[in-house]
């Protein structure tokens, strides 16, 4: 009995957790600024150094945190480099597939996008970055 309690209160919290997921803010993109033509020849920009990821610092906060700063369902903490480390040895594609579409695992479960659904891939990327690059 004591057990099935103890599932049973897990699976709540764990239930209110995710449904609070899905209704968080989509992270509004900044407006681009008027481009100037460049030259046919010019090479692309660089992206943006880990440490500027603010669309990914942005979707955390909002999104992921609720899961990923307290271990809810087995979310891995970023900065905790023993979780972190077999994850980020499977590779970005694999972590992004995980995020994007959901993952259920050993350590847990991962719902797709985070439980917002109105997130794109692209703040999801940037999300997974993020907590990866705190995790190294």
């Amino acid at each position: 009995m004591n057990k099935f309690l103890s599932a049973s209160l897990l699976a709540l919290v764990a239930a209110a957790a995710l449904s609070a997921c899905g209704k968080q803010e989509q992270a509004a993109a900044p407006a681009a600024p008027a481009a100037t033509p460049a030259p046919a020849a010019a090479p692309a920009p660089a992206p943006a150094p880990a440490a500027d990821n603010e669309l990914g610092k942005s979707v955390f906060n909002k999104t992921c945190a609720l899961c990923h700063s307290a271990g809810v369902a087995g979310a891995p903490k970023p900065g905790d480099k023993s979780d972190w480390g077999p994850r980020i040895a499977q590779g970005n594609d694999t972590l992004y597939k995980h995020a994007i579409e959901g993952f259920n695992g050993a350590k847990g479960a991962m719902p797709a996008r985070g439980g917002g659904a109105s997130l794109t891939d692209e703040q999801v990327k940037a999300a997974v970055d993020y907590m990866v690059n705190q995790s190294k």
